[in-house]
């Protein structure tokens, strides 16, 4: 049973279980290794000065972080010459289609980072589960290339914990998607936000 399904189960009213989601939530915040995190802005902040591509991948809900993390970083964080640039590779859904009825779903991602993938480029792997194939079959492909490997993982960290350079990792209940996927994007703001300040820093101290 997922700690979700109890809290449900517990509360005595809808208020009293938006007051336990919440404590839960809380809870698996506090598990979280935040130097991870500043490892992750550090491989960002290098890819940037060093004029890489960072790609963002996931299915579903982590489709919808993807894109938006993608989005924050390359709009959001504009600041003189130096950009992110940081694409979804769940946005295209012209080229998702293609690659999943030519060469099925599990290559969707794969198809894409062979066209572009190159050496010194970071890839974030997003999976709640860390057991999603396309997602692994991607990041795997970018460990060949001698890429910075990044996963936003959930549950027991699945095959996607090991396998990621860096891991930021929400151990959770197995099944207990939303909480996970909560946080997730709550990380994507965390170092989208932090990556903003940055720049505007940077910026500011630039023109002094």
């Amino acid at each position: 049973m997922t700690r979700v399904k109890e809290i449900f189960q517990q509360a005595q009213s809808k208020a009293d279980f938006s007051r336990l989601y919440f404590e839960h939530l809380a809870h698996l915040m506090g598990r979280l290794d935040h130097n991870v995190v500043a490892q992750v802005i550090d491989a960002l902040l290098e890819a940037r000065e060093s004029g890489r591509h960072i790609y963002i991948l996931g299915n579903g809900g982590s489709a919808a972080t993807a894109n938006h993390f993608a989005s924050d970083l390359a709009i959001g964080t504009r600041s003189g010459s130096k950009v992110f640039k940081a694409v979804s590779l769940a946005a295209n859904m012209s080229a998702m289609s293609a690659v999943s009825n030519d060469y099925g779903y599990d290559n969707v991602f794969l198809k894409q980072l062979e066209n572009r993938l190159v050496a010194g480029d970071v890839v974030i792997a997003i999976s709640a589960s860390g057991e999603s194939p396309n997602v692994l079959k991607a990041l795997s492909y970018a460990v060949e290339m001698g890429c910075t490997t990044v996963g936003f993982s959930g549950f027991d960290g699945g095959k996607l914990k090991p396998m990621a350079q860096l891991n930021v990792h929400v151990g959770s209940s197995k099944g207990e998607y939303g909480p996970v996927e909560d946080l997730h994007l709550l990380f994507g703001h965390l170092i989208s936000n932090y990556l903003m300040l940055h720049c505007e820093q940077e910026a500011q101290e630039a023109s002094d």
